[in-house]
């Protein structure tokens, strides 16, 4: 072999992998980007994963990034060891569909309209066509189309050039004599196995063998091994993958290679056992890309057919494996507050992984205010320590959020991905700075537990019926951020208008009462200080409500919405303030 004919074979592998990739990125873009959160949320039974697991690989054409994406929802507690399992088993199968792709590179003519039909032809037409969605079309799912076309013909490009550099094997003594020793099925296995930990692509491992097919010099005994080893190292991606992952983590990465050891250990051991006895006359039949490719198929399907039911064996495997050392979670972070960064990589599944993270942080400020509202009533140390305790998660939430999203605002993004991630971006701070009013109203609780300050009968009535909106205005905006309802968004900004005019009355109120000396300065300042973050608060539901509407309209203009909405007052602004209005009488 020449050296410009391994040269050749290298570019076809290059080529090979770039449209394998570019193939199934382009794929995964037309299904919507939505089939990492399809795969997370649909998968409660065994079948149901090892199916759904077979599709997404099938469309992505890789088990190893399907089972890297298990591998992250397990390390961020989103799924157990057990559900991940027959995901992975369904990914291991669903990488064999790369293999029939590569069939069609067989497609010849012998001519007239035959030729139409070659692999020549085919790949000119898929690739012009591509090229022209990619380059013309404004249409983003057109795009993408272009984009499956364009990495079809490169992969089919690569093919051939990969059959084309080895053809010249076939008249080679030492290539004869090297796959005549892979027979030897350790040899076959081992081979296999260390050809696909440096390709790091399973697909890529079996393409190439079907490119050595074309040879005519590959026969079943020799292609069986290769592909059993290439099963095994399949699994080194999904290995490296778990490097710094939580303990399930590394057992989910791990339940790949138990699979396809145990596979391989059970084809061995059947199919030799039974040839020795029955000696089947295939094992000197010359292999095509077909063959190799049904070869394939038929291996991973036998296995994991065979391995589904025990399921709660492989996990007690990896679970004796990987010994878990007893890891300790970071003090002040909850499990929802632990972003996957593996996930990066689909920003669907990492939307989604905010979104839970974001409505945690959510529901954890309003808990946190309603603490500090309650010390109003009963101050104690031990609630006034879990305020101050909850407002520094609150703050590492917006730390990790923030950090989170700002990376993700580098990938590629649909037009609503994008609006989440806006959205997400515009509310955090919103969230953080509630909680940081529940810990100045902890304190101003504080206060008046330690100076013995008693406000009038007037000011508690008041400030009850105030705490009542404010309980109100939250509970409205916290609910409608994590439930998506715009509807009840817009009942917010009716409600903050009366909050504000309700605290400019209260204080008028205060004023008199000074005067007539039924209050004091010292509880005055205390008095204000609660008026003063009871309305910021409203203020921040105000633009959680504003981020949700606004974004949902395509536009971000706070105070364009705010002066639109108060000056034209609509029906149901009206109504929803009226409303409001008798509710929260003074």
């Amino acid at each position: 072999m020449s050296i410009s004919n391994l040269i050749s074979l290298l570019s076809g592998i290059a080529l090979f992998l770039f449209g394998m990739s570019l193939m199934g990125e382009g794929l995964k873009k037309v299904a919507g980007n939505k089939l990492e959160v399809i795969l997370y949320q649909l998968t409660g039974k065994p079948l149901k994963g090892f199916l759904l697991g077979t599709a997404v690989t099938a469309v992505i054409q890789s088990s190893s990034a399907t089972s890297v994406m298990v591998v992250g929802f397990v390390n961020a507690g989103m799924m157990r060891v057990r559900q991940a399992i027959s995901i992975v088993m369904g990914a291991i199968l669903g990488t064999s569909i790369t293999g029939w792709i590569i069939c069609l590179s067989d497609l010849g003519g012998s001519g007239g309209w035959v030729d139409l039909f070659s692999t020549a032809t085919l790949t000119g037409i898929i690739s012009v066509t591509g090229i022209l969605l990619r380059m013309f079309s404004k249409n983003q799912t057109r795009q993408h189309v272009g984009d499956i076309l364009m990495g079809f013909a490169v992969l089919m490009f690569g093919m051939s050039t990969m059959s084309a550099a080895v053809s010249p094997l076939r008249d080679e003594p030492v290539f004869l004599r090297i796959l005549t020793s892979f027979s030897n099925p350790m040899l076959g296995i081992l081979f296999g196995t260390l050809f696909t930990c440096v390709l790091q692509s399973a697909s890529a491992a079996v393409g190439i063998l079907q490119a050595l097919a074309s040879t005519g010099v590959i026969d079943f005994s020799i292609a069986l091994p290769i592909i059993m080893g290439i099963a095994i190292g399949a699994a080194m991606p999904v290995l490296l993958s778990a490097v710094g992952a939580n303990v399930d983590g590394k057992r989910t990465a791990t339940v790949y290679l138990v699979v396809e050891v145990a596979g391989v250990v059970f084809w061995a051991a059947a199919f030799y056992l039974a040839n020795a006895v029955f000696r089947f006359s295939f094992l000197n039949m010359p292999m095509t890309s077909v063959s190799i490719a049904f070869v394939n198929t038929l291996f991973r399907f036998v296995k994991v057919v065979i391995l589904l039911p025990f399921t709660d064996v492989i996990e007690a495997v990896v679970n004796a494996l990987v010994k878990d050392k007893g890891e300790q979670k970071p003090a002040n972070e909850p499990a929802a507050m632990h972003l996957e960064e593996r996930f990066l990589q689909h920003p669907a599944l990492a939307i989604e992984q905010s979104r839970i993270t974001i409505n945690s942080m959510a529901a954890d400020a309003e808990l946190n205010f309603s603490g500090a509202l309650a010390l109003l009533d009963n101050y104690t140390d031990e609630d006034f320590a879990e305020v101050q305790r909850m407002e520094g998660v609150i703050d590492r939430y917006e730390d990790i959020l923030g950090t989170y999203l700002v990376k993700l605002t580098g990938r590629e993004l649909s037009s609503r991905q994008s609006a989440d991630v806006s959205k997400f971006l515009h509310t955090i701070s919103d969230f953080e700075r509630i909680s940081d009013h529940a810990l100045n109203v902890a304190e101003a609780a504080q206060e008046i537990s330690q100076k013995g300050i008693t406000f009038s009968g007037d000011a508690r009535h008041e400030l009850s019926v105030l705490t009542s909106a404010l309980r109100e205005i939250l509970h409205n905006a916290i609910r409608a951020f994590i439930i998506e309802d715009l509807e009840l968004a817009k009942r917010v900004e009716p409600l903050e208008e009366l909050i504000d005019a309700l605290c400019d009355e209260m204080k008028l109120h205060h004023v008199d009462r000074l005067q007539k000396g039924t209050c004091t300065l010292s509880q005055g300042f205390v008095f204000n200080d609660l008026l003063t973050n009871y309305e910021r608060v409203a203020d921040h539901c105000s633009n959680i409500a504003v981020a949700m509407i606004e974004l949902e309209a395509d536009s971000f203009d706070t105070h364009e919405y705010l002066n639109s909405v108060k000056a034209m007052k609509s029906a149901a602004y009206e109504r929803y303030y009226e409303e409001y209005r008798r509710r929260f009488a003074l």
